[in-house]
């Protein structure tokens, strides 16, 4: 089993070499793909030194602009070659230590798609935003209602799909709108969706945070849109091999 580990990049000089030190100190067999999203603090340098220096696993993707969150995981989900394909974000606020937990339904063959929870189980939090919370759950309560799932974070980035469900989806959203959109489409492909509890180590805006209210009213469109009249063919996704 390989693993795909999509991580959109985006101004994150201070942390980007961290996250990947993480990532590749977890004990898989896996690709790691950086998607830059046309950053300007010198991110983008850092990630032409690794292209150039060629280091194993590591695949990288330059966007020829800022185009958004979405646009940066559309190319890295194309990209993907691994059996299963996680999204991580390029800050420190997701633990690649849990890496196991989140994979685990998939590798059991109990699901198809795993959403890290950051609001179920009794992992660490870092008490952050309260509005931000109450907006994150209104925001899934919303998606909840539409897609009759009952899941309690639609808005996490740790997202983990098999790779044939996540490529036989036709994704539109540029920026944040991934997460609603996303939702919508597996709940209509009528895949297996898992949840797991997460430990979550949330940034203040004064640590680079850059999600905001505008991307939040985005996502409630986001969430009539694509399970409404914009939610396109259903998608056909292959039955996973039995082994």
């Amino acid at each position: 089993m390989m693993l795909s580990v999509v991580i959109p990049v985006y101004n994150e000089r201070e942390t980007l070499e961290a996250i990947v030190t993480r990532v590749e100190g977890t004990n898989f067999d896996k690709e790691i793909i950086l998607v830059d999203d046309g950053s300007t603090d010198g991110t983008r340098d850092i990630l032409h030194k690794w292209q150039v220096e060629n280091h194993p696993g590591r695949r990288i993707f330059l966007q020829p602009k800022n185009q958004g969150k979405g646009a940066a995981l559309r190319r890295g989900i194309q990209e993907a070659q691994g059996d299963i394909v996680l999204i991580q974000d390029a800050d420190l606020e997701y633990d690649p230590s849990e890496y196991p937990v989140l994979v685990k339904p998939i590798l059991d063959g109990k699901a198809d798609v795993v959403y890290g929870s950051r609001f179920m189980g009794g992992e660490a939090h870092r008490v952050l935003h309260y509005r931000h919370y109450v907006g994150n759950k209104l925001l899934t309560l919303l998606s909840n209602l539409f897609t009759n799932l009952n899941l309690t974070d639609m808005e996490t980035c740790y997202k983990v799909f098999r790779r044939e469900v996540i490529q036989a989806i036709d994704l539109k959203e540029n920026r944040f709108g991934f997460e609603p959109e996303i939702t919508a489409k597996v709940a209509r492909a009528r895949v297996r969706i898992y949840e797991v509890g997460i430990s979550y180590s949330g940034r203040d805006y004064s640590e680079g945070k850059k999600i905001g209210w505008k991307d939040a009213i985005r996502a409630f469109w986001c969430i009539l849109k694509y399970n409404t009249w914009g939610r396109g063919p259903k998608p056909v996704v292959a039955k996973p091999n039995v082994r």
